[in-house]
């Protein structure tokens, strides 16, 4: 995912984290925001501590999260800002249960119309 889908700077951070809604459900917590400006989406990843001690399980669940946002990068409406936040509940997950709790979480947020078929696939 290019740079220029990532919500990179502090500022930018904590403006979804205080003024966005926010949907979850037990393995992610999505923040969001509109910005009609935007000519594409744009997502800021955050896997804490208590998600994974090592930093090499945290960068593998970011890694797979980009994985499934750049999947499924037609279906995520554009004029977004939001963040994923991984709860403890997604430590020992494989890019499958990653895909399809990632998916649901993105559902409830209304970022994405409808979970594509090929979920089920895994």
């Amino acid at each position: 995912m290019r740079k220029s889908y990532r919500v990179k700077t502090e500022n930018d951070f904590q403006r979804v984290f205080k003024s966005g809604n926010s949907v979850a459900n037990r393995a992610f917590v999505i923040y969001q925001i509109a910005k009609p400006e935007n000519s594409h989406f744009r997502v800021g990843i955050s896997v804490g501590k208590k998600v994974g001690h090592t930093a090499v399980l945290r960068n593998r669940i970011k890694r797979y999260i980009r994985a499934v946002l750049t999947e499924n990068k037609l279906a995520i409406k554009p004029q977004i800002d939001f963040l994923v936040i991984a709860r403890p509940y997604a430590r020992d997950f494989d890019i499958a249960k990653i895909r399809h709790n990632l998916l649901h979480a993105l559902f409830l947020a209304n970022i994405i119309e409808e979970i594509p078929d090929k979920v089920e696939e895994d």
